[in-house]
């Protein structure tokens, strides 16, 4: 399989407690923290992406506030042999988020190879041993460092 350059957006979504939305995931076997979003699909921008990622995962209108960060070192996937460019924005919702969400990591509900659920975490309380992938781990060293 040739290499291939593997482009994914997400978004840093606050609320009012000053708490960031994760995803708790399970995959391909394995289980991993992330924020909110995905892969880029061929021929749409980085914003419609990013906007039909939180509707598909969260079903929540956003909008985008601000570029946060863009992978600025080697990334190659934990899935397959591609080369993977994250970029990252802060967002705000548009309407209410009437999400489920859960207080403790990977507290699925259901069964099955591809679950999903969502927590709430204090930014104060942010670990980079949370997340699963080097740009998230960077993303929260970001974060860290304006606090």
């Amino acid at each position: 399989m040739a290499a291939y350059f593997n482009v994914r957006v997400y978004g840093l979504l606050l609320n009012d407690n000053d708490e960031l939305l994760v995803s708790d995931e399970q995959e391909y076997g394995m289980q991993f923290t992330k924020f909110p979003g995905g892969g880029l699909e061929l021929g749409e921008g980085l914003l419609d992406g990013l906007k039909r990622e939180f509707m598909e995962e969260c079903n929540l209108e956003i909008e985008v506030v601000g570029h946060f960060y863009t992978t600025d070192f080697f990334v190659k996937s934990a899935f397959n042999n591609s080369q993977v460019i994250s970029v990252y924005y802060l967002v705000r919702s548009v309407s209410p988020v009437n999400l489920v969400t859960k207080t403790v990591a990977f507290d699925f509900d259901g069964e099955g190879e591809v679950l999903q659920s969502f927590r709430w975490i204090n930014l104060t309380a942010l670990s980079i041993a949370d997340f699963a992938f080097p740009t998230d781990k960077r993303v929260v060293e970001l974060l860290q460092d304006e606090l």
